[in-house]
């Protein structure tokens, strides 16, 4: 195992107004290494006044400060002295990140690359996107615009499985719209949102523009409670955000939440078993199935059930599991042992419901630390199960046999959620048909796909919203009409 290196300076202050400042207790949250079971470092934990300071902050740099003031040019030269801060600090990621969640460093070193990638797509839209477009108007006045303005103060709270992306796709948008932001980190995966306050201090973002906390939930809603905050962007499971949903819906806050997903990759007698197989195993080892995404329902017709299966149990089979930073390892730990006893639980579920554990469903008998789990599947599934229908969070696949392709279609659709799916066929036409019919807010083909370049979000209890691409800046903007009786200078 690697030597522990905690590459960050303030971890046990916040970032506020511009600075790092005491928290009002000694409370702290501590960060236990996903793989030893071992104590990364220690992080501040938010109180009621450690919140109330930063919205404080947020909404004065919003009424007085410049930030909304500026250019979208202006603030974009900002979002890519971020980028390239963020570039700089890759390997620190490739330390953080590993630890926190279990995913593997060859892929949290490379995430830093990604992230930058985002500021600097939100900064070129500075120039292309129309904040400002000419409007004729009906009602007799001369002239028109519809303006698209900064939405104002933004609670961004993110969950620990993927932290550094979450950030980059809530912070970008909001700092290039003009909004102020309060960052609440989660308290199981902090570091990232501690990375990211120190970049923006480089970048000399002005004060109040982005603040930085963690807290746990009971503080977490104050951020959403508050008057003084106009909007919530949540990532994070469907429980938590119909609880967030409804603190917004009281005092008609805007929120965009993504949420949970169960996600059933449609297998069409056309398409190879074998590589299918292959495909959806290595896709629910990244991040060891800690994805909203995942395609964790695979739906086969009954013919190909059995075969499927066995493919897949010998695919995952092969699944090398162990050290995170181990270049041999294909899958890392969950990240926090709770998870790993919900995952536990699930699959004593599935067992008892009567599906067929095929492969996994235990602990590797080789790793006697860290919170690991064998990736598992189980065949013989009903679709009205509990291992079919909730969101498990881990590496669990469930097959389930249909009688032909409209019943697959029927059963992928026979769900709460609506976030990913996919369409296994060599008939790209035939992609498409099926693609129309799955009621998701992304279907793919022939593999685990979400792409946040162009939009990402759920259909149903899957969320509200989008994120990524130019869809993605949308809930930072408020419309505005303007009616005027002459045209303006400029326009």
């Amino acid at each position: 195992m690697n030597e522990i290196r905690v590459p960050l300076r303030h971890a046990r202050r916040f970032f506020i107004d511009g600075e790092w400042v005491q928290p009002s207790s000694e409370a702290m949250i501590d960060v236990i290494d996903s793989a030893t079971e071992q104590l990364f470092f220690s992080v501040a934990e938010a109180k009621d006044a450690d919140m109330a300071r930063a919205v404080s902050a947020a909404r004065k740099a919003f009424d007085e400060g410049p930030w909304p003031r500026m250019s979208h040019g202006q603030r974009a030269e900002y979002l890519r002295a971020m980028a390239a801060g963020i570039r700089e600090r890759a390997e620190d990621l490739g330390q953080i990140w590993p630890r926190e969640s279990g995913v593997l460093h060859s892929i949290a070193r490379r995430s830093g690359a990604g992230s930058a990638d985002t500021f600097e797509y939100y900064a070129a839209l500075a120039g292309t996107f129309p904040f400002e477009e000419p409007a004729t108007p009906a009602g007799g006045a001369t002239f028109g615009l519809i303006v698209r303005e900064p939405v104002g103060v933004v609670g961004a709270i993110i969950l620990w499985n993927g932290p550094m992306s979450l950030i980059s796709y809530k912070i970008a948008p909001a700092l290039l719209a003009g909004c102020t932001v309060v960052l609440k980190s989660s308290p199981e995966a902090p570091g990232e949102g501690y990375l990211v306050a120190e970049v923006a201090e480089a970048a000399g973002l002005p004060p109040g523009v982005l603040n930085v906390v963690t807290a746990d939930r009971e503080v977490s809603e104050l951020l959403a409670r508050d008057p003084r905050v106009d909007k919530i962007t949540f990532t994070g499971s469907t429980a938590a955000g119909r609880r967030i949903a409804s603190l917004c819906g009281e005092r008609i806050a805007r929120c965009t939440l993504e949420l949970g997903g169960k996600s059933a990759a449609v297998i069409l007698d056309d398409m190879d078993i074998a590589t299918a197989a292959r495909t959806l195993a290595m896709a629910e080892c990244r991040l060891s199935g800690q994805v909203c995404s995942s395609l964790t329902r695979v739906v086969v017709t009954r013919r190909r059930h059995d075969e499927l299966v066995d493919a897949l149990a010998g695919a995952f089979s092969q699944i090398r599991v162990g050290d995170p930073f181990d270049a041999q390892t294909q899958m890392g730990p969950l990240a926090v042992s709770r998870q790993r006893d919900r995952v536990e639980g699930y699959i004593a579920k599935g067992i008892e419901e009567g599906a067929t554990l095929a492969a996994g469903g235990g602990r590797p008998k080789d790793l006697d630390r860290g919170w690991y789990i064998e990736p598992t599947v189980f065949g013989d599934v009903d679709n009205s199960s509990t291992i079919a229908q909730e969101e498990i969070f881990g590496p669990v696949l469930s097959v389930i046999p249909a009688d032909d392709e409209r019943h697959s279609i029927a059963i992928a659709n026979d769900t709460i959620f609506g976030l990913n799916a996919s369409v296994f066929t060599n008939d790209v036409d035939r992609a498409r048909a099926v693609a129309g019919q799955l009621r998701s807010g992304t279907v793919g083909h022939n593999a685990f796909r979400s792409d946040f370049s162009l939009a990402f979000g759920g259909f149903k209890q899957s969320g509200i919203g989008r994120e990524g691409g130019r869809e993605g800046l949308l809930p930072f903007l408020e419309i505005k009409s303007v009616i005027l009786e002459g045209r303006p200078t400029g326009y």
